[in-house]
């Protein structure tokens, strides 16, 4: 599933292409989404000028003149700058047709992803209880060790928990907790401040560097411009179950959390 630097980067690329343009339009092929696609989502859109393409966690946000169309990449989705001459494949569901000819097309082979219109996306359900972003000033610390204080969770599904913090995801929750030199078990509520300063620096580091290369594309993952990502390239953890730590030697070990798989260095990361 894309998380957070997958979005952002998708984001980044299409921005200049979409913010200005007006949409004449909506073209449906597939609405069987994970939700339905609205049978007036092209009333809804049509001749509305784009004002931003925005992020709130992974999900993106096409603000409008009038309401915002959010939209969830799902397990495989994409979404994609394409000219009328390309021709749809099976699994290209959506065209959002631009003023300039171009189409903002949306891919997504399992149909798990979701484009929604919303009069205010900030109190739809979907985004109404999401947690503090990880790359905004109001995420240190400081801000981290108030999340842990008193939960016995471990660090890492805390981490995950979208409720308290969005976006990080599985990847980037196991290549934080190497940086950060904490074991991924160790109960939220055990860390100190100086420990909860140090992997708040070190998450927003991890989602920096896996946004600059655009971030990771481990099976379908694309960015608006078809391009796959670099950042599984660096993985210090992650995925490297039985291979030598970078900073050790040590073997990196597989255990599994809330049913997600968990790369760590017994060496390297402490309770």
């Amino acid at each position: 599933m894309p998380e957070l630097p997958e979005v952002e980067t998708v984001r980044r690329g299409l921005a200049p292409y979409l913010v200005g343009h007006r949409l004449h339009g909506v073209r449906v092929r597939n609405g069987r989404l994970r939700w339905p696609v609205a049978d007036d989502l092209d009333a809804r859109l049509r001749e509305r000028r784009v004002l931003a393409l925005e992020r709130r966690g992974k999900y993106l946000l096409l603000r409008l003149e009038k309401g915002s169309l959010i939209c969830h990449l799902g397990m495989s989705g994409s979404l994609r700058l394409c000219g009328e001459a390309d021709a749809p494949g099976k699994h290209d569901h959506v065209d959002l047709l631009l003023d300039d000819g171009h189409l903002l097309r949306y891919r997504d082979p399992r149909r798990f992803g979701a484009l929604l219109w919303s009069a205010n996306p900030e109190r739809h359900p979907l985004l109404i209880h999401l947690g503090v972003e990880p790359l905004s000033p109001e995420f240190d610390g400081t801000s981290l060790h108030a999340l842990c204080r008193g939960r016995s969770i471990s660090i890492k599904a805390l981490l995950m928990d979208a409720r308290r913090i969005v976006g990080v995801g599985n990847i980037y929750a196991n290549e934080a907790l190497f940086h950060a030199g904490i074991d991924p078990c160790l109960a939220a509520g055990r860390l100190s401040r100086r420990r909860c300063a140090r992997l708040a620096e070190a998450i927003k580091d991890t989602l920096t560097r896996a946004i600059a290369a655009g971030g990771s594309s481990l099976r379908d993952f694309v960015d608006g411009h078809g391009q796959p990502g670099y950042f599984q390239q660096t993985y210090f953890v992650y995925g490297r179950a039985g291979e030598p730590c970078r900073s050790c030697g040590g073997d990196i070990e597989l255990l599994r959390q809330n049913g997600r798989a968990t790369f760590f260095c017994p060496r390297c990361q402490k309770a």
